[in-house]
């Protein structure tokens, strides 16, 4: 009976933890990021089709150009969502192009030539149209890497200059895994933890219900 009790308390306290645990991780990681994988080309050679990403939460005044974020606009795309990487912020002023028609075409940011090492081939561009968008407050200038295969904010110059709502970011991406690995296995004890509560409290239980040994009082003759 004692084993049994011995049993059952390390149940109770390994379930529980355990379910805490995995609870706890698991809404950690949905709130506080967006797993995702790549759809489409318009980021190459950044992210290619089918490379896995993890995005965090951000709030809208926390991106900043150069981000690379996930994005909903129904209105231009539906439910997708859509990952590009952020030009412009509130005031900036973009233009294209430097050295307009030519294999290098650059943008200008703020007057000035953007660099951008990132971009496919070095293109800037690449589709020969020219624009000059002042940025509005609390929108973002948005574009893929490969921009001579993105829809991005080129495509929709009619709205506010083609700019996308700072709160329609859903999260930026990041290179680095660390805590979402460690979410992870921290579900994955958890889980573990709670499955070995399970089978002590089973195991306490069939103990508890074992029947005593009789102690014989008289010899058995009489």
């Amino acid at each position: 009976m004692e084993q049994g009790r011995r049993l059952a308390v390390a149940a109770w306290v390994m379930g529980p933890l355990g379910l805490a645990l995995v609870i706890g991780s698991v809404l950690w990681l949905r709130t506080d990021y967006v797993l995702s994988s790549v759809s489409s080309e318009s980021m190459r050679p950044t992210y290619d089709v089918g490379d896995r990403i993890v995005a965090e939460r951000v709030g809208a005044g926390e991106v900043g150009r150069g981000d690379v974020v996930l994005y909903t606009v129904p209105e231009r795309y539906q439910d997708a969502v859509v990952m590009q990487r952020v030009i412009g912020v509130g005031g900036d002023r973009i233009v294209c192009c430097e050295g307009m028609n030519t294999a290098r075409d650059r943008l200008t940011l703020n007057g000035k030539p953007l660099r951008e090492p990132y971009v496919k081939d070095g293109v800037g561009d690449g589709l020969h149209r020219a624009y000059d968008v002042t940025v509005p407050d609390g929108r973002l200038f948005l574009l893929g890497d490969h921009r001579q295969n993105s829809r991005d904010s080129r495509e929709f110059a009619e709205d506010h200059g083609g700019t996308v709502p700072a709160g329609a970011v859903m999260g930026r991406v990041t290179d680095s895994y660390a805590v979402p690995m460690l979410l992870a296995a921290a579900t994955l004890l958890g889980l573990l933890l709670a499955l070995v509560g399970l089978v002590l409290g089973i195991t306490a239980g069939s103990i508890r219900r074992r029947p005593a040994a009789q102690v014989a009082l008289w010899p058995q003759h009489f």
